[in-house]
Protein backbone atom coordinates (compact mmCIF):
# COMPACT_ATOMS: atom_id res chain seq x y z
CA UNK A 1 0.00 0.00 0.00
CA UNK A 2 1.23 3.87 -0.51
CA UNK A 3 2.19 5.94 2.33
CA UNK A 4 -0.86 7.26 5.23
CA UNK A 5 -0.43 10.39 6.95
CA UNK A 6 -2.64 12.23 8.95
CA UNK A 7 -3.83 15.80 9.10
CA UNK A 8 -5.08 17.45 12.59
CA UNK A 9 -7.17 20.07 13.14
CA UNK A 10 -6.79 19.31 17.17
CA UNK A 11 -10.88 19.42 17.20
CA UNK A 12 -12.96 21.29 19.92
CA UNK A 13 -15.66 19.69 21.16
CA UNK A 14 -18.77 20.64 23.08
CA UNK A 15 -17.24 18.11 25.87
CA UNK A 16 -13.50 19.12 25.20
CA UNK A 17 -12.01 22.69 25.66
CA UNK A 18 -9.68 23.85 23.18
CA UNK A 19 -6.37 23.21 25.63
CA UNK A 20 -7.15 19.55 25.96
CA UNK A 21 -7.78 19.43 22.24
CA UNK A 22 -4.06 20.67 21.86
CA UNK A 23 -3.18 17.85 24.70
CA UNK A 24 -5.47 15.71 22.41
CA UNK A 25 -3.36 16.21 19.63
CA UNK A 26 0.07 15.14 21.11
CA UNK A 27 -1.70 11.74 22.62
CA UNK A 28 -2.50 11.16 18.54
CA UNK A 29 0.54 11.91 16.82
CA UNK A 30 2.10 9.57 19.64
CA UNK A 31 -0.26 6.75 18.06
CA UNK A 32 0.54 7.97 15.16
CA UNK A 33 3.85 7.32 15.28
CA UNK A 34 3.23 3.79 16.94
CA UNK A 35 1.19 2.93 13.96
CA UNK A 36 3.41 3.47 11.39
CA UNK A 37 2.11 6.69 10.02
CA UNK A 38 4.50 8.73 7.86
CA UNK A 39 3.90 12.05 7.95
CA UNK A 40 1.64 14.36 10.93
CA UNK A 41 0.28 17.33 10.09
CA UNK A 42 -1.36 20.47 11.55
CA UNK A 43 -3.45 22.95 9.96
CA UNK A 44 -4.03 26.43 10.62
CA UNK A 45 -7.63 28.49 11.47
CA UNK A 46 -8.41 31.46 13.21
CA UNK A 47 -11.85 32.42 15.03
CA UNK A 48 -13.27 28.83 14.39
CA UNK A 49 -14.61 27.24 17.55
CA UNK A 50 -14.64 23.59 16.27
CA UNK A 51 -10.58 24.00 15.95
CA UNK A 52 -7.63 24.68 18.92
CA UNK A 53 -4.87 25.33 16.47
CA UNK A 54 -3.97 28.95 14.62
CA UNK A 55 -0.06 28.44 15.22
CA UNK A 56 1.00 25.19 13.60
CA UNK A 57 4.66 26.04 14.04
CA UNK A 58 4.07 25.90 17.48
CA UNK A 59 2.38 22.50 17.75
CA UNK A 60 4.54 21.03 15.36
CA UNK A 61 7.67 21.48 17.84
CA UNK A 62 6.05 20.11 20.55
CA UNK A 63 4.67 17.71 18.41
CA UNK A 64 8.12 16.55 17.03
CA UNK A 65 9.71 16.44 20.07
CA UNK A 66 6.61 13.69 21.69
CA UNK A 67 7.69 11.56 18.94
CA UNK A 68 10.31 9.68 17.37
CA UNK A 69 10.11 8.94 14.00
CA UNK A 70 7.45 10.32 11.87
CA UNK A 71 7.79 13.24 9.82
CA UNK A 72 5.87 16.69 11.36
CA UNK A 73 4.62 19.34 9.19
CA UNK A 74 1.63 22.17 8.44
CA UNK A 75 -1.27 21.84 6.82
CA UNK A 76 -0.68 24.38 6.39
CA UNK A 77 0.93 27.39 7.20
CA UNK A 78 -1.68 30.16 5.63
CA UNK A 79 0.98 32.22 4.19
CA UNK A 80 -0.81 35.61 2.96
CA UNK A 81 -1.20 35.60 7.18
CA UNK A 82 2.54 35.51 7.67
CA UNK A 83 6.01 37.52 6.92
CA UNK A 84 7.83 35.15 4.77
CA UNK A 85 10.80 35.91 6.60
CA UNK A 86 9.14 34.94 9.84
CA UNK A 87 8.23 31.34 8.24
CA UNK A 88 11.54 30.95 6.98
CA UNK A 89 12.53 31.36 10.63
CA UNK A 90 10.79 29.42 12.26
CA UNK A 91 11.07 26.46 9.81
CA UNK A 92 14.30 26.96 9.57
CA UNK A 93 14.30 26.66 13.46
CA UNK A 94 12.11 23.60 13.43
CA UNK A 95 14.11 21.67 10.82
CA UNK A 96 17.32 22.52 12.64
CA UNK A 97 15.69 21.13 16.10
CA UNK A 98 14.55 18.09 14.36
CA UNK A 99 16.39 17.60 11.29
CA UNK A 100 14.83 15.18 8.47
CA UNK A 101 11.58 14.84 10.34
CA UNK A 102 9.75 18.58 9.19
CA UNK A 103 7.40 19.77 6.49
CA UNK A 104 6.39 23.03 4.99
CA UNK A 105 3.02 22.81 3.88
CA UNK A 106 1.42 26.66 2.54
CA UNK A 107 -1.85 27.16 1.46
CA UNK A 108 -3.03 30.51 -0.19
CA UNK A 109 -6.26 30.99 1.76
CA UNK A 110 -7.16 33.25 4.96
CA UNK A 111 -8.33 29.88 7.04
CA UNK A 112 -10.68 32.52 8.65
CA UNK A 113 -13.16 35.42 8.24
CA UNK A 114 -12.69 38.98 6.92
CA UNK A 115 -12.37 40.55 10.43
CA UNK A 116 -10.06 38.24 11.71
CA UNK A 117 -8.01 38.51 8.08
CA UNK A 118 -7.91 42.17 9.07
CA UNK A 119 -7.00 41.76 12.85
CA UNK A 120 -4.07 39.31 11.40
CA UNK A 121 -2.71 41.50 8.73
CA UNK A 122 -3.96 45.20 10.25
CA UNK A 123 -0.17 45.50 10.35
CA UNK A 124 1.34 44.12 7.74
CA UNK A 125 3.21 45.60 4.51
CA UNK A 126 -0.59 46.82 3.15
CA UNK A 127 -0.18 44.71 -0.33
CA UNK A 128 -3.81 44.30 -1.60
CA UNK A 129 -5.13 41.44 -3.38
CA UNK A 130 -3.76 37.77 -3.95
CA UNK A 131 -0.13 38.11 -3.54
CA UNK A 132 0.47 34.32 -2.38
CA UNK A 133 2.92 34.18 -5.41
CA UNK A 134 5.04 37.06 -4.29
CA UNK A 135 5.15 35.98 -0.55
CA UNK A 136 6.03 32.25 -2.31
CA UNK A 137 8.51 33.45 -4.08
CA UNK A 138 9.87 35.77 -1.10
CA UNK A 139 10.29 32.68 0.85
CA UNK A 140 11.98 30.48 -1.34
CA UNK A 141 14.70 33.33 -1.77
CA UNK A 142 15.46 33.46 2.11
CA UNK A 143 16.57 29.97 1.35
CA UNK A 144 18.44 30.60 -2.74
CA UNK A 145 19.73 34.16 -1.67
CA UNK A 146 19.16 34.76 -5.31
CA UNK A 147 17.87 38.85 -4.77
CA UNK A 148 18.62 41.38 -6.89
CA UNK A 149 21.73 42.98 -6.49
CA UNK A 150 21.11 45.97 -4.59
CA UNK A 151 18.28 44.40 -2.69
CA UNK A 152 17.78 45.58 0.82
CA UNK A 153 17.12 42.08 2.22
CA UNK A 154 20.20 41.18 0.53
CA UNK A 155 21.87 42.16 4.07
CA UNK A 156 19.41 40.04 5.87
CA UNK A 157 19.59 36.19 6.94
CA UNK A 158 17.13 34.09 7.82
CA UNK A 159 18.53 31.98 11.32
CA UNK A 160 19.45 29.93 11.81
CA UNK A 161 21.35 29.81 8.41
CA UNK A 162 22.54 26.23 8.66
CA UNK A 163 19.75 24.88 8.65
CA UNK A 164 17.65 24.68 5.35
CA UNK A 165 14.40 25.13 4.51
CA UNK A 166 12.09 21.98 5.12
CA UNK A 167 10.20 19.93 2.39
CA UNK A 168 7.79 22.40 0.54
CA UNK A 169 4.19 21.13 -0.37
CA UNK A 170 1.31 23.55 -1.65
CA UNK A 171 -1.94 23.07 -0.85
CA UNK A 172 -5.10 23.39 -3.22
CA UNK A 173 -8.28 22.10 -3.45
CA UNK A 174 -8.76 24.15 -6.90
CA UNK A 175 -6.62 23.14 -9.86
CA UNK A 176 -4.47 26.64 -9.11
CA UNK A 177 -1.88 25.11 -6.40
CA UNK A 178 -1.95 21.97 -8.70
CA UNK A 179 -0.53 23.87 -11.41
CA UNK A 180 1.73 25.91 -9.52
CA UNK A 181 3.28 23.60 -7.52
CA UNK A 182 3.97 21.47 -11.14
CA UNK A 183 5.38 24.62 -12.73
CA UNK A 184 8.00 25.17 -9.80
CA UNK A 185 8.74 21.61 -9.03
CA UNK A 186 7.12 21.21 -5.15
CA UNK A 187 4.99 18.73 -3.83
CA UNK A 188 1.36 19.28 -4.06
CA UNK A 189 -1.85 18.01 -1.65
CA UNK A 190 -4.58 18.08 -2.74
CA UNK A 191 -8.27 18.73 -0.17
CA UNK A 192 -10.37 16.47 -1.16
CA UNK A 193 -12.60 16.63 1.92
CA UNK A 194 -13.70 20.22 1.55
CA UNK A 195 -12.92 20.72 -2.63
CA UNK A 196 -15.60 21.45 -5.52
CA UNK A 197 -13.29 20.67 -8.07
CA UNK A 198 -12.30 17.02 -8.95
CA UNK A 199 -9.38 15.59 -6.95
CA UNK A 200 -8.46 13.45 -10.22
CA UNK A 201 -7.90 16.10 -12.73
CA UNK A 202 -6.27 18.36 -10.45
CA UNK A 203 -3.76 15.54 -9.36
CA UNK A 204 -2.81 13.88 -12.70
CA UNK A 205 -2.44 17.20 -14.19
CA UNK A 206 0.15 17.99 -11.53
CA UNK A 207 2.13 14.48 -12.54
CA UNK A 208 1.89 15.28 -15.74
CA UNK A 209 3.23 18.61 -16.35
CA UNK A 210 5.86 18.21 -13.28
CA UNK A 211 8.68 19.99 -14.00
CA UNK A 212 11.91 18.80 -12.24
CA UNK A 213 13.28 21.96 -9.52
CA UNK A 214 15.97 22.24 -6.29
CA UNK A 215 13.11 21.50 -4.40
CA UNK A 216 12.08 18.32 -5.63
CA UNK A 217 13.55 15.54 -8.33
CA UNK A 218 10.20 13.91 -8.98
CA UNK A 219 6.45 14.72 -8.07
CA UNK A 220 4.49 13.79 -5.19
CA UNK A 221 1.02 14.21 -4.65
CA UNK A 222 -0.71 13.66 -1.56
CA UNK A 223 -4.78 13.51 -1.16
CA UNK A 224 -6.09 14.40 1.74
CA UNK A 225 -9.90 12.75 2.52
CA UNK A 226 -12.09 12.76 5.63
CA UNK A 227 -12.88 9.33 7.23
CA UNK A 228 -14.99 7.62 9.95
CA UNK A 229 -13.78 4.28 10.22
CA UNK A 230 -15.28 1.97 13.11
CA UNK A 231 -15.32 -2.21 13.39
CA UNK A 232 -18.85 -1.92 11.67
CA UNK A 233 -20.65 0.12 9.41
CA UNK A 234 -23.48 0.55 12.04
CA UNK A 235 -20.92 2.34 14.49
CA UNK A 236 -19.47 4.50 12.10
CA UNK A 237 -22.69 5.69 10.53
CA UNK A 238 -23.76 6.68 14.33
CA UNK A 239 -20.03 8.52 14.83
CA UNK A 240 -20.36 10.40 11.86
CA UNK A 241 -23.81 12.17 13.06
CA UNK A 242 -21.91 14.52 14.79
CA UNK A 243 -20.05 15.71 11.69
CA UNK A 244 -23.32 15.78 9.64
CA UNK A 245 -24.35 18.60 12.08
CA UNK A 246 -21.52 20.20 12.53
CA UNK A 247 -21.53 20.84 8.58
CA UNK A 248 -24.72 21.25 8.49
CA UNK A 249 -24.30 24.36 10.68
CA UNK A 250 -21.11 25.25 9.43
CA UNK A 251 -22.54 26.09 6.26
CA UNK A 252 -25.13 27.75 7.49
CA UNK A 253 -22.41 30.49 9.25
CA UNK A 254 -22.89 28.67 12.79
CA UNK A 255 -19.34 28.13 13.50
CA UNK A 256 -19.77 25.72 16.82
CA UNK A 257 -17.60 22.84 18.73
CA UNK A 258 -18.43 19.57 17.73
CA UNK A 259 -21.46 18.65 18.55
CA UNK A 260 -21.77 14.90 20.32
CA UNK A 261 -23.74 12.15 18.87
CA UNK A 262 -26.57 12.71 21.37
CA UNK A 263 -27.25 16.22 20.34
CA UNK A 264 -26.68 15.53 16.75
CA UNK A 265 -29.59 12.94 17.15
CA UNK A 266 -32.09 15.48 19.18
CA UNK A 267 -31.51 17.96 16.32
CA UNK A 268 -34.86 18.57 14.46
CA UNK A 269 -33.73 17.80 11.08
CA UNK A 270 -36.23 19.13 8.39
CA UNK A 271 -35.95 17.26 5.06
CA UNK A 272 -34.07 19.90 3.00
CA UNK A 273 -31.66 19.77 5.97
CA UNK A 274 -31.24 15.53 5.62
CA UNK A 275 -30.93 16.17 1.94
CA UNK A 276 -28.15 19.07 2.56
CA UNK A 277 -26.30 16.04 4.66
CA UNK A 278 -26.41 13.71 2.22
CA UNK A 279 -24.53 15.93 -0.38
CA UNK A 280 -22.01 16.72 1.88
CA UNK A 281 -21.46 12.92 2.38
CA UNK A 282 -20.08 12.70 -1.08
CA UNK A 283 -16.76 14.50 0.46
CA UNK A 284 -16.51 11.67 3.38
CA UNK A 285 -15.83 8.52 3.45
CA UNK A 286 -17.95 6.41 6.33
CA UNK A 287 -18.31 2.38 7.24
CA UNK A 288 -15.74 -0.18 8.52
CA UNK A 289 -12.38 -0.84 7.20
CA UNK A 290 -14.04 -2.93 4.28
CA UNK A 291 -16.88 -0.89 3.35
CA UNK A 292 -14.09 2.53 3.45
CA UNK A 293 -11.49 0.63 1.19
CA UNK A 294 -14.02 -0.03 -1.28
CA UNK A 295 -15.12 3.40 -1.83
CA UNK A 296 -11.57 4.92 -1.79
CA UNK A 297 -9.48 2.60 -3.84
CA UNK A 298 -10.85 3.77 -6.70
CA UNK A 299 -10.44 7.48 -5.93
CA UNK A 300 -6.52 6.76 -5.10
CA UNK A 301 -6.17 4.57 -8.31
CA UNK A 302 -7.79 7.04 -10.39
CA UNK A 303 -5.98 10.19 -9.32
CA UNK A 304 -2.61 8.54 -8.71
CA UNK A 305 -1.98 9.73 -5.69
CA UNK A 306 1.41 9.07 -4.11
CA UNK A 307 0.01 9.51 -0.52
CA UNK A 308 -3.22 9.47 1.07
CA UNK A 309 -3.49 11.89 3.92
CA UNK A 310 -6.65 11.32 6.61
CA UNK A 311 -8.52 13.63 8.76
CA UNK A 312 -10.62 11.67 11.04
CA UNK A 313 -13.20 14.33 13.27
CA UNK A 314 -15.57 12.66 15.29
CA UNK A 315 -16.43 13.73 19.01
CA UNK A 316 -14.93 10.94 21.14
CA UNK A 317 -10.63 10.88 21.56
CA UNK A 318 -10.80 7.20 21.49
CA UNK A 319 -13.24 6.40 18.74
CA UNK A 320 -10.71 8.85 16.31
CA UNK A 321 -7.75 7.03 17.84
CA UNK A 322 -9.48 3.61 16.57
CA UNK A 323 -10.50 4.77 13.32
CA UNK A 324 -6.44 5.72 12.88
CA UNK A 325 -5.60 2.10 14.38
CA UNK A 326 -8.01 0.43 11.87
CA UNK A 327 -6.79 2.72 8.76
CA UNK A 328 -3.27 1.66 9.50
CA UNK A 329 -4.65 -1.87 9.70
CA UNK A 330 -6.53 -1.74 6.38
CA UNK A 331 -3.17 0.19 4.79
CA UNK A 332 -0.55 -2.52 6.43
CA UNK A 333 1.71 -0.11 7.86
CA UNK A 334 2.60 -2.43 10.47
CA UNK A 335 3.31 -5.48 8.23
CA UNK A 336 5.43 -2.40 6.30
CA UNK A 337 7.17 -1.44 9.80
CA UNK A 338 8.09 -4.77 10.39
CA UNK A 339 9.31 -5.90 6.87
Amino acid sequence: MIPLSILDLSVVTTATRPSVALRNSIDLAQHADQLGYTRYWLAEHHNLASVASPAPDIMIGQIAAATERIRVGSGGVMLPNHAPLMVAERFKMLEALFPGRIDLGLGRAPGTDHATIHALRSRFDGREGDDFVERLIELTLWETREFPDGHPYNNVVAMPNDAPLPPIWLLGSSDYSAQLSAQIGMGFAFAHHFASHDAVDAMTWYRAHFKPSRWRDQPHSILAIAVIMAPTDEEAERLVLSADLNRLLRDRGQYRPLPSIEEALAYPYSDAERAHIARNRSRLFVGSPQTVMQKISPLIAASEAGEVMVITAVFDHDARKRSYSLMADAFKLGKQAAA
